[in-house]
């Protein structure tokens, strides 16, 4: 039976993860050390991404009593007053200074961000990662969908 060549890309997936790890048992103290330092390193990449209701809802239950976690409702002062996420501070996206507003947060603290159904907070998304963030999540599907599953709201 003749075997197949591996194509390039297998090829290349299998060094990528068998040799770190082929290396890692004959790696000396010094060079542990070091590799311990770069996983340091690469830990404190930042986590901008979109979550689902479940996994934001987690998120806010996770971070009840963090103070360095906040709730950003980027609609509008009207849309806030009618129903908002208990907390959740108000940034108007369309406002003239929102950018000035996003630029003066602090970048190390969490944040949970929505708006009526998603398309602002995803924009804001972008800008707050644009702007070197570490720690952004953006509620897909905005308090339309928290409404629609009857999760609490205030006013």
């Amino acid at each position: 039976m003749k075997l197949k060549p591996l194509k390039p890309v297998i090829l290349a997936l299998l060094i990528v993860f068998m040799v770190p790890a082929v290396l890692n048992g004959c790696l000396s103290r010094e060079a542990e050390v070091t590799s311990s330092e770069n996983t340091s390193i690469s830990e404190n990449t930042s986590i901008i991404e979109d979550v689902n209701l479940k996994e934001a809802y987690a998120i806010i239950v996770d971070n009840l009593s963090n103070p360095d976690f906040v709730i950003i409702d980027v609609r509008t002062p009207g849309e806030y007053a009618s129903g908002h996420i208990e907390d959740a501070i108000n940034m108007d996206f369309y406002a003239e200074d929102f950018d000035e507003k996003l630029n003066e947060l602090d970048r190390d603290k969490i944040y949970l961000i929505y708006c009526q159904g998603g398309n602002r907070s995803g924009k804001a998304l972008d800008k707050m990662e644009a702007l070197g963030f570490q720690e952004v999540y953006n509620m897909l599907g905005g308090i339309a969908n928290w409404e629609r599953t009857s999760l609490p709201t205030v006013q």
